[in-house]
């Protein structure tokens, strides 16, 4: 681009390009399919798959785990709309109320799509006198490989970028020329293998046996909000959040720390009241 052009490092560091892919993965006539969009349909397959798999453990019936990946589809979009409209936009929603409605616009919130999937299975327990603890954690296993495939998206929108590489011998700094010249780190790649692949490895092994009920969804909020703090580090902030706290604490980060405190918490109640009936068989 011009801008790369015009502008010079201040080293020459190893660094990766941004590969400009188009966001539209495939266009039919005025039908558009974005990458972003897919890649919410493959993490709710992924999830439809596991829970499957987990459901037949659990002695859950095909429909059941059906009905509980679109009820949690449904606490997804919604929640992570309404949550990124309040957490990060709520001066624009007061002047303007409809652009909540706009999900074209773009704009989704992890923490509040997990506040909406909580909210969600909170419903699916109720419909069918489940253990709401129980469903807690099959969700807890299910849900790393959607947050992997959503980075990724975001990774292919060049969207949410990372800090600028400062060690000049960096061997994986990537380059965005819509936005400077300058090696940032790939924060949307790190989140993915994070929250998404290691994630899914630990609660996958951890769940394996039987644990208390409270353990698995307490081993998620710990292991994503440890995941996404430390990433928080090499992520750019929001142009119009910047550092919230203590010149240093991003937004994320601070809606992050609330879930490891809860999740210690839930582990200690958790091994504290025994373990007789596991969240996952």
């Amino acid at each position: 681009s011009a801008l790369f052009n015009k502008m010079t490092l201040p080293y020459e560091p190893a660094m990766l390009i941004y590969p400009h892919i188009d966001p539209v993965a495939l266009a039919l006539g005025p039908l558009k399919i974005h990458w972003y969009g897919l890649m919410y349909l493959f993490g709710f397959a992924a999830a439809y798959g596991l829970a499957l798999w987990r459901g037949k453990r659990m002695g859950w019936s095909q429909d059941q785990v059906a009905d509980l990946i679109f009820y949690g589809a449904m606490g997804v979009i919604l929640g992570g709309r309404i949550g990124y409209v309040f957490f990060y936009g709520f001066d624009r929603f007061l002047n303007d109320p409809l652009w909540l409605f706009r999900i074209w616009e773009g704009g989704m919130s992890f923490h509040g799509g997990l506040l909406g999937v909580l909210v969600a299975g909170a419903v699916f327990a109720r419909q069918y006198k489940a253990p709401g603890m129980e469903i807690t954690g099959l969700l807890a296993v299910i849900t790393p490989p959607g947050l992997s495939f959503g980075r990724i998206g975001n990774c292919i929108g060049g969207e949410l970028w990372g800090r600028p590489v400062t060690d000049p011998d960096f061997a994986w700094g990537m380059v965005f020329p819509h936005v400077d010249a300058f090696a940032r780190h790939p924060s949307q790649l790190y989140e993915a293998v994070l929250e998404g692949l290691v994630l899914f490895i630990i609660l996958f092994v951890f769940t394996l046996k039987p644990r208390p009920r409270m353990a698995a969804a307490a081993v998620f909020l710990i292991g994503y909000g440890c995941a996404r703090f430390t990433v928080e580090f090499f992520r750019e902030p929001d142009a119009d959040q910047g550092f919230v706290l203590f010149d240093w604490m991003t937004k994320g980060q601070m809606l992050t720390a609330p879930m490891i405190i809860s999740g210690l918490i839930l582990l200690a109640l958790a091994y504290r009241k025994g373990g007789n009936m596991p969240a996952t068989r």
